[in-house]
């Protein structure tokens, strides 16, 4: 699998990489080297390391096919249940939650081709991301779409008690395909998939998933 370092963590690597370089030429030049310059310099090389780690995106093309709908997100899924819904027929809904640790991939992408319909965003609190309330609490931006077929889904972008910053790249009306980048969450956090009751479930809870690649549900439109 090849990767690549995503845009939004250009300045966060670039500075982690600077910072780093000055720190142990600190430790190294200035300060006497001993043991605890060595241990240091190892820590900071790590935390660098895994700046860098974080931001990294694989490259592979998304094969998909009719029906089928991908999880936007890396990690594991934590909630798999029919939720009430008013926007969805009959009222009712599956909601799919993956929760992405710090050391999942932590771009998102849209699960299947459609147009988006509306981009919701709520103020909210900062609760554990697998917390079951912080879908309902947590700052979050929810994209409502119509996909090709008809049928509405929704992806609901959560932060978690270490993700301070959500970024959605999504637009009111323009048209998406499947794996197509719809934004980033920082460091810790949650996506809710929402789907029509009627679908045909695919996963279980406790699965780890990839974004682009895991089939969540097969959706009848």
């Amino acid at each position: 699998m090849q990767y690549k370092i995503h845009k939004e963590g250009t300045i966060p690597v670039f500075i982690a990489v600077t910072f780093c370089i000055m720190a142990i030429y600190a430790l190294w030049v200035i300060i006497s080297v001993d043991w605890l310059s060595v241990a240091l310099s190892v820590l900071l090389i790590l935390i660098t390391a895994w700046v860098i780690y974080f931001f990294r995106v694989p490259v592979f093309v998304v094969q998909q096919q009719p029906n089928e709908f991908l999880s936007s997100a890396d990690g594991k899924v934590v909630a798999v249940e029919q939720i009430e819904n008013k926007f969805f027929p009959e009222c009712k809904a599956w909601q799919i939650s993956v929760f992405m640790s710090p050391f999942d991939t932590h771009m998102n992408r849209y699960p299947m081709p459609g147009k988006v319909e509306e981009v919701e965003y709520q103020k909210g609190k900062f609760l554990p991301a697998y917390h079951p309330k912080s879908s309902e609490l947590n700052e979050s931006n929810t994209i409502k779409m119509i996909t090709d077929k008809g049928s509405v889904i929704w992806i609901r972008q959560i932060a978690g008690i270490m993700a301070r910053r959500i970024v959605n790249y999504a637009r009111k009306g323009e048209g998406v395909y499947a794996g197509q980048p719809l934004g980033f969450i920082k460091f810790g956090s949650r996506v809710d998939h929402f789907m029509p009751a009627n679908s045909k479930i695919k996963v279980s809870v406790g699965q780890k998933v990839r974004a682009g690649k895991t089939v969540l549900a097969e959706v009848l439109g």
